[in-house]
C-alpha cells in the first residue's frame, strides 16, 4: 500500500510517499480502517522536526486525524462490522498518538485499536470529520466542556487561521460571542468574515492589544469596562504579555498550546489586579468528537477545508501548514 513515511527527524524532505508498505493485519481488540481522509495539524511538523523528550519509533507513518471504513476485524472485537463508516479517536490507550507513537493516518490502510472507533453519520463526509479530532476537539473542550464562552462575549482568537483558529471562531459564533480574528494577513482576515467573524485584526500590521482598546476601552481595575472578555492564545511567546493586557476585569486567556514559545514574558500585576482567570485545556475526549459529528450532521457546523490533496502531494500540504498558508484544514485522501 502507499503511505507517507518519516524516516527520520529533520525537514520534510525526510519524508517520503512509498507504495510497498504492507497493508496491517487487524489483530487481537484492533481492526484494520481503509482511510478515506486523514488531515494534518501542527503537530505533524513538530513531530517532523522532532521533539524534545518524546521518542518517536521510526520509521513511522504520520498523520493524527483519520475517517474510513472498516474492513478487517481481530478477535476480541464486538460492536463493530465491516463496512462500518468511523471516525478515529487518535489517542490509542495505553500506547500514545497515532502518526507519533504508532503508524497513523497517511496511507491508504491503518490498523485502530477498536475502543478508537467512533461511528460515522450517514451524512458527514469522510473529509469533514477526518478534519474534526484534534483541531475542533480540543477547540470544542476548551470553549464547551470547560464552559469558558457565553453569548454576548467579546473573544479575541489568535491564530485564527489555522485548524483551532478557525474551529474556534465557528463554535464561539455558535455559542453567541462577538468574535475577533487575528490573522498575518489581510486575504486570511477576509476569508475569517467569510466564516462568521465579527471582526478581523492583521497582526503583522497592527497590534492587536492596541486595537482592543481603540475599539473597547482601556480595562478598568475597579468597574468592569473596557477590554475583552476572552482571549483563546495558544501562541505563547511575544503573544501573552498583550493578552493579558487585552482582558477585562474578570477575563479569561485560555491557552491550549503554545507554538511561538512556552516560557513567555509574564507580569503578575495584571493577573491580581484585574482578578484575571488563565485556563489551560488539554487534548479532546470521545464526548467531545461525538458532539461535533452531531453538530456537522446536524448542519449546525461545517469544517473549514483549505485544501483537499492526495497522499502523493501529502509532503507539499504539511508545508501549507508549517509555512501557515491556509485557512482551516489540509485533508488528504489516500
Amino acid at each position: 500500500m502507499q503511505a507517507l513515511v518519516l524516516d527520520a527527524h529533520g525537514t520534510l524532505d525526510q519524508l517520503r510517499v512509498v507504495s510497498d508498505k504492507p497493508v496491517p493485519a487487524a489483530g487481537e481488540g484492533h481492526v484494520v480502517i481503509r482511510v478515506g481522509a486523514s488531515s494534518f495539524n501542527y503537530h505533524d511538523v513538530f513531530t517532523v522536526q522532532g521533539m524534545p523528550g518524546i521518542k518517536v519509533p521510526l520509521p513511522v507513518v504520520i498523520g493524527l486525524d483519520l475517517a474510513g471504513t472498516v474492513t478487517e476485524i481481530g478477535e476480541g472485537v464486538s460492536g463493530w462490522k465491516i463496512g462500518d463508516r468511523v471516525l478515529v479517536n487518535p489517542l490509542k490507550p495505553g500506547v500514545g498518538l497515532m502518526g507519533e507513537m504508532v503508524d497513523g493516518g497517511m496511507a491508504e490502510y491503518a490498523r485502530v485499536d477498536a475502543r478508537q472507533l467512533i461511528a460515522l453519520p450517514d451524512n458527514v463526509t469522510f473529509e469533514q470529520a477526518a478534519a474534526l479530532p484534534v483541531a475542533y476537539g480540543t477547540a470544542h473542550r476548551m470553549l464547551i466542556t470547560h464552559n469558558t464562552v457565553k453569548a454576548g462575549d467579546k473573544v479575541l482568537v489568535l491564530g485564527a487561521s489555522g485548524g483551532v483558529g478557525t474551529a474556534t471562531v465557528l463554535l464561539a459564533k455558535m455559542l453567541g460571542a462577538e468574535v475577533i480574528a487575528a490573522a498575518g494577513s489581510d486575504e486570511k482576515g477576509e476569508k475569517l468574515k467569510a466564516i462568521g467573524a465579527d471582526h478581523v485584526v492583521n497582526y503583522r500590521e497592527v497590534d492587536f492589544g492596541k486595537w482592543v482598546i481603540e475599539k473597547y476601552g482601556k480595562p478598568q481595575r475597579r468597574t468592569f469596562d473596557g477590554g475583552v472578555d476572552v482571549v483563546v492564545n495558544f501562541t505563547g511567546g511575544d503573544t501573552w504579555l498583550p493578552s493579558i493586557k487585552s482582558l477585562k476585569r474578570g477575563g479569561t486567556l485560555l491557552v491550549c498550546g503554545a507554538t511561538a514559545g512556552h516560557d513567555p514574558k509574564e507580569d503578575l500585576r495584571y493577573v491580581w489586579s484585574f482578578e484575571l482567570n488563565i485556563k489551560g485545556s488539554n487534548s479532546f475526549y470521545d464526548d467531545n468528537l461525538k458532539a461535533l459529528l452531531a453538530l456537522v450532521a446536524e448542519g449546525k457546523l461545517d469544517p473549514v477545508i483549505d485544501s483537499v490533496v492526495p497522499l502523493t502531494g501529502a509532503a507539499e500540504g504539511l508545508a501549507l501548514i508549517r509555512d501557515r498558508a491556509v485557512l482551516g484544514k489540509v485533508i488528504v485522501t489516500p
